[in-house]
């Protein structure tokens, strides 16, 4: 190997090797300024994390396919993702705590399905303040529920469930899905209290529950206009309407 040779192979190790410095410290430099606000024109994404300096989530927005599943302190629990587009909250201890999802689409047959749903969760539960709008075909309803939970950790209760779940089918698993299902020191696991909305046969409506979730007092307006209160027993029985003799 001549002279010239050896210089030129001497001048392309110096290139590659200034080449690699280079890029190594625009890499660290890049990496440094992760603090540093961005701005964009216009983005594309699947999916976005908002996490804590220790990587626990505060927020996920996803479309369906990357959509978290329940996440319990950074544990996932109870069922896949992949179901829920829309934003999902999360407290400071990486518990889901609510959120935003929406779907809505035409089946073949021209009928057609829409939800938008936002709710908020009792600590370590599930939701107990949700604002809906659900559509099956042009049978709507839509409106705001408030809800009242047991103090059972929803962690606790999903294990418990699934547990069930793996015992052979039969009266004793469904006996034990019974237990599962009723109350907890005698609070139902959930009893809807106060909901305000229009449903399904187009009356606006208000709607006030005991603690074991039976409608004790009805304002209604109906699709015709017409207005009544009810009072009413734990049992569902009328025992009082304004103005009398309505319906």
């Amino acid at each position: 190997m001549d002279e010239r040779v050896r210089r030129e192979l001497r001048v392309m190790r110096l290139y590659v090797a200034t080449l690699t410095v280079l890029c190594g410290t625009l890499g660290i430099a890049a990496f440094r300024q992760t603090d540093q606000k961005q701005q964009f024109g216009e983005i594309d994404v699947e999916r976005i994390n908002v996490v804590e300096p220790d990587g626990r989530f505060r927020m996920v927005i996803s479309n369906r396919e990357r959509s978290i599943g329940p996440i319990y302190k950074g544990q996932p629990f109870g069922y896949p993702g992949g179901t829920r587009p829309g934003i999902i909250f999360f407290n400071d201890e990486g518990t889901e705590n609510g959120g935003l999802t929406f779907q809505g689409e035409r089946a073949p047959d021209g009928t057609y399905s829409a939800t938008t749903h936002m709710s908020f969760d009792q600590f370590d539960q599930d939701q107990v303040v949700v604002l809906q709008y659900a559509d099956r075909d042009g049978e709507r309803r839509m409106g705001l529920t408030i809800g009242d939970r047991a103090d059972v950790n929803i962690f606790d209760l999903v294990a418990e469930r699934d547990s069930i779940m793996q015992m052979p089918e039969g009266p004793e698993r469904e006996e034990a899905l019974r237990r599962w299902q009723g109350p907890r020191n005698g609070v139902p696991l959930y009893a809807q209290r106060v909901y305000v909305g229009r449903d399904a046969s187009r009356s606006a409506v208000v709607d006030l529950s005991d603690p074991d979730g039976n409608p004790r007092i009805r304002m209604r307006v109906d699709s015709l206009g017409i207005p009544s209160l009810e009072f009413l027993d734990a049992a569902g029985n009328v025992t009082a309407r304004l103005p009398q003799g309505t319906r």
